[in-house]
């Protein structure tokens, strides 16, 4: 199995017109996405804040975290975003995706819309 991708665009929701856009790595294991710093600070996203993740090693990461909006597949919804190294790679977490409204196909490596549910 490889690894799913998909090009994202993000904006800041308050001035959409300012955006970065991107290829992120489809990660179902990650909460929130994690964008590099230097993008979000070029389109004007700000921190409102900081969160303590588990990494798959077992240690903790703290990071700043702000809200973006996420566009890709035709779908855009707003979601937490962690500002990242960076040299990170851009990952698209479990938040950003089910609020677009999509699941991972993991045999053809793409997205599909979901069954949304209230």
């Amino acid at each position: 199995m490889g690894e799913t991708r998909v090009d994202v665009t993000i904006r800041n929701p308050a001035d959409p017109d300012r955006s970065w856009a991107g290829e992120f790595v489809v990660d179902t294991g990650a909460t929130n996405s994690i964008v590099p710093r230097r993008h979000l600070e070029s389109i004007g996203v700000q921190p409102i804040g900081h969160r303590t993740y588990g990494l798959a090693d077992g240690s903790d990461y703290r990071a700043e975290i702000g809200v973006a909006l996420f566009e890709f597949l035709g779908e855009r919804s707003g979601s937490t975003v962690v500002f990242g190294p960076d040299e990170a790679e851009a990952l698209l977490g479990l938040t950003a995706l089910e609020s677009a409204g999509f699941k991972v196909d993991p045999v053809n490596e793409c997205l599909q819309r979901a069954k949304l549910r209230l």
